[in-house]
């Protein structure tokens, strides 16, 4: 491997030639460079898209602030280089490195992917080519570097089981510094001829074994699979009687400080803000959110830590943007106060102020005008389904008035735009349900014309619906390419022709890739490895993906795409994450998914318990933690009684 002074040579000559230099040189305020000669565990973190993306990531913004307050670690970063720098970097012989220290990520101890999306999967196999790792976890020896992945995508980590050494299944403040603890027990010993011989061997298979028995942490060689003649998962199950059956995500009971020294970028990136976390799971049961069901139970921060934590922030970056980040903001219990705060300490200053995911029907008049006394960028309003019906289905009932009420209001208190979040592609929707996406869009925009006059926009966002892994709806089918178009064609006939609405939407090819590789099993990790053989990679950009490599992998290795996507799943199907557990029980929600078909609501748990089994997996870290922070309900909740057994066991 270079030295980082032979990167650093190297660089000099290439830099001018590519896009945004900026991405690729570090140095930025706030980063943190260590003495790599005195840690003694070093950790690359990785976020597989550009720079202009994952430098503003806040899971990895956490564990970096996490690994550097360590005196024995350090972390640095590394992302995807653009096509254009990947080129010369090839051309050149020049591995990818760190941004801190310009160290080959193959010279670090521990290598942490985020992947919070499945259409970075490629580009993690790609990084660890240009690497110069071996991309199958197989392959690597105890000279290679430990490689882990986490994100709410590695809630099914098994189409990546093949080229990732560990997953972190849920939170990674607290199981970081377990997995360090356990690569440094093993680092002193002997692992070539060099090292004194009267040290003990080191053997990677013994420290993933000693990482698959920390909680939260699943080793995925250490398990194996078994289909059924139908090509259905029968079981999957551990090799070895020394490793957990079933890994049960890892939560922390209360919200570690946030961090505030945040990276101010080189160049102009996607989110160039500070952001603090207000509240962390989400209650309001939306049956579609994979991330509402994964991240329970809700822990919220105070308002006190809120404002210190944003202005100690802007202090530290010179930031003009802050964003409070949760699911759902107004479901943050002292919202009004926490705005009266950040409206009191800020006042006179140029700072922009956002609160992402406001619930419709808990908008406030009185929030909006406080919001808009601290230059709020805008809203973004999520009906995600535009007929009550669909909203039942779904479990997001808003009936229509009240969001043609809130939209109203908001043209009247001076935002000129306002965004509405749609969803297609549910099996129980029909075209109807689509027509009402124009029919509500036309009158919003008609409200707010009576409001302000022609001034006003409309932006619409149009996703298409993926059944994902631990939601009630893992049960259901994809819509079909020609389903999916015919909507979206009559979307842009009826809403594109008035010039003040702009449509979006998600590309029906983007849709099926999603739904492959969030719900594919064991077999999908070589049929990842050969469209990544094939030329596919940002599979995200318009620019990188290449379409074309996909249906040939999955003809090479014999797999139907259809059987992960158009195939309905049996009420007694063993998914390929069974070993996998968010900790919310599958029979509670298979009750959900049930009510769904009948159009039953089921309001926010947090005034009734539905006993989702939340409450018993971390009933001794709530013990240990008591206070305002946990939002879950301590009543019992009325239901049966085999909920009831539940939550008393």
């Amino acid at each position: 491997m270079p030295t980082p002074e032979q990167i650093e040579a190297k660089l000099d000559r290439i830099l001018l030639k590519v896009q945004k230099p900026g991405r690729y040189v570090g140095g930025e305020l706030n980063s943190t460079v260590k003495d790599w000669g005195e840690a003694q565990t070093k950790v690359a973190l990785v976020f597989p898209d550009i720079y202009d993306i994952g430098v503003s990531n806040v899971g990895l913004k956490i564990l970096y602030d996490q690994i550097n307050q360590r005196e024995d670690a350090l972390a640095e970063r590394a992302y995807a280089p653009w096509l254009d720098m990947e080129e010369l970097m090839r051309q050149h012989g020049i591995p990818l490195y760190a941004l801190e220290s310009k160290q080959p990520l193959a010279c670090f101890d521990l290598i942490g992917f985020t992947l919070p999306y499945e259409t970075l999967y490629t580009n993690a196999l790609n990084i660890l080519d240009l690497a110069g790792i071996p991309v199958h976890s197989a392959e690597r020896d105890e000279s290679h570097p430990i490689i882990i992945a986490g994100g709410h995508s590695t809630t099914n980590p098994e189409p990546l089981h093949a080229f990732i050494d560990a997953f972190v299944i849920g939170e990674g403040e607290e199981v970081i510094h377990d997995i360090i603890d356990v690569v440094q027990k093993f680092k002193g010993l002997k692992v070539d001829k060099l090292k004194p011989a009267n040290l003990p061997t080191f053997k990677r298979d013994d420290l993933l074994l000693e990482l698959a028995n920390i909680p939260g942490v699943y080793v995925p060689r250490f398990y194996e699979t078994t289909y059924l003649d139908d090509g259905t998962v029968a079981y999957t199950q551990p090799t070895r009687p020394d490793v957990p059956k079933v890994i049960t995500k890892r939560i922390v009971a209360k919200l570690p400080p946030s961090p505030v020294k945040f990276i101010v970028p080189n160049i102009e990136v996607v989110h160039n803000r500070a952001s603090v976390e207000i509240m962390r799971g989400c209650t309001r049961g939306c049956r579609f959110c994979q991330a509402g069901m994964i991240t329970r139970p809700v822990r919220e921060r105070s308002v006190e830590e809120v404002v210190e934590a944003a202005d100690a922030a802007i202090r530290s970056t010179g930031f003009e943007e802050l964003a409070f980040m949760s699911l759902s903001s107004s479901d943050y219990t002292h919202i009004q106060e926490l705005v009266d705060a950040v409206s009191k300490r800020f006042e006179g200053r140029k700072l922009t102020v956002g609160l992402p995911s406001l619930r419709i029907e808990s908008v406030s008049i009185d929030l909006m005008d406080r919001l808009r006394q601290q230059h709020s960028a805008g809203f973004t309003l999520a009906p995600e389904a535009a007929s009550e019906r669909m909203r039942r289905i779904i479990n997001k009932f808003i009936p229509d008035e009240d969001i043609i009420n809130t939209t109203r209001q908001i043209y009247e208190r001076g935002w000129t735009t306002i965004k509405l979040y749609f969803m297609i592609g549910h099996p129980s929707e029909t075209l109807e349900d689509v027509q009402a996406i124009v029919d509500l869009s036309k009158r919003v925009i008609a409200e707010g014309r009576k409001a302000v006059g022609w001034k006003v926009k409309l932006n619409v966002g149009v996703s298409t619906f993926v059944p994902k892994p631990q939601t009630p709806f893992q049960w259901v089918s994809c819509d079909t390419k020609e389903n999916i178009l015919e909507k979206q064609a009559l979307l842009k006939r009826q809403l594109m022709k008035d010039k003040s609405i702009k449509v979006s939407w998600t590309r029906p090819e983007d849709t099926l890739l999603e739904a492959w590789l969030t719900r594919g099993d064991r077999r999908m990790a070589e049929v990842v490895y050969s469209a990544w053989k094939n030329g596919a990679k940002f599979d995200a950009w318009n620019e990188g993906k290449k379409d074309a490599a996909w249906l040939p992998a999955f003809e090479e290795h014999g797999l139907d795409p259809a059987f992960y996507t158009h195939r309905q799943r049996r009420t007694d199907e063993v998914f390929p994450w069974e070993h996998i557990t968010a900790a919310v029980r599958k029979n509670f929600l298979f009750q959900d998914f049930r009510q769904s078909l009948e159009g039953h609501i089921r309001v926010d748990c947090r005034t009734n318990c539905f006993a989702c089994g939340i409450l018993p997996t971390f009933i001794n870290l709530r013990r240990e933690n008591p206070g305002d922070a946990w939002k879950c309900p301590e009543v019992k909740p009325k239901v049966g009684r085999e909920q009831l057994a539940v939550i008393s066991n």
